[in-house]
């Protein structure tokens, strides 16, 4: 049997007593990092035998840990932090324990993307993991674009040297004026979620620049159906009318997006040029 056990994303008291009782019994307790578990395991006087199975040495570490399950061991995967498999190689474990009829159960913990969801105060009905968005340049154009036509909350997770980057590729898809929160230190003391637009979390990143893992979390984009398709006329007619009325390009600009479901940050540019 292979135990998915799920771990603290931060408040070490968030290790259920059920989590407790399955790693002190199995036979070893396979982990990305054997210090980083140790140590939760020490806190709570767990004395478990710990192999390392991480994304670097998956294929190998696998194939010995489906031997010892072909055997009848009970072994335990755990993440560095909340639910293995999420973001995780323990998916490819998973997969093959399927593969090989070895039985696979859940021992439900945190996870940092829910957590950081229902804190967002964005919809939670209806939402998409995304998780890491790749580093390579194609393929995160391909993600972002996805991303950016999304009309459900997407759940992203980001390091703190690559948040700045996410924010601005995020911005420069359209999606500036879109509501996002980023959370970091969740269930810990310093817990922080900074709610804003796209653009108004990269204003404050420049401010307070970013420490910790984070959790991005963007509400949906408005559907292609609800949003206005005007003439180019029409477009210029209605940023004039607005100017006559005495707004500053920033309120029509504002205005605009809301009633055309565009960004913000390009409507101004638009704007610009016609009311200088």
């Amino acid at each position: 049997m292979l135990y998915l056990v799920g771990t603290p994303i931060g408040n070490m008291q968030d290790l259920s007593s059920r989590a407790i009782e399955v790693l002190q019994s199995v036979e070893m307790v396979a982990c990305e990092d054997t210090r980083r578990t140790g140590l939760l395991l020490s806190h709570f006087g767990i004395t478990a035998k710990l192999v390392s199975y991480h994304e670097h040495n998956k294929a190998a570490a696998g194939t010995k840990l489906i031997a010892r399950l072909r055997e009848g061991a009970e072994i335990a995967l755990v993440s560095d932090a909340g639910m293995p498999s999420i973001s995780d190689p323990g998916e490819d474990l998973v997969k093959r324990c399927i593969e090989e009829d070895i039985p696979v159960t859940a021992v439900p913990g945190p996870v940092a993307g829910i957590t950081a969801l229902v804190l967002s105060g964005l919809d939670t009905r209806h939402y998409y993991f995304e998780g890491f968005l790749p580093v390579e340049s194609k393929e995160r154009k391909e993600r972002i674009a996805a991303v950016s036509s999304m009309t459900t909350t997407t759940i992203l997770y980001e390091a703190p040297h690559r948040l700045m980057r996410t924010l601005t590729d995020l911005s420069e898809a359209g999606n500036g004026d879109r509501r996002a929160a980023a959370a970091r230190e969740l269930t810990k003391k310093f817990e922080q979620v900074v709610r804003g637009t796209i653009d108004e979390l990269i204003q404050h990143f420049e401010e307070v620049p970013p420490k910790g893992e984070f959790v991005l979390v963007l509400e949906g984009t408005r559907s292609q159906a609800t949003k206005t398709v005007l003439t180019e006329e029409e477009r210029q007619s209605r940023i004039l009318e607005l100017n006559r009325e005495g707004l500053s390009t920033k309120e029509i600009a504002k205005k605009l997006a809301e009633e055309w479901g565009e960004s913000k940050k390009a409507l101004y540019d638009e704007v610009l040029k016609m009311v200088k």
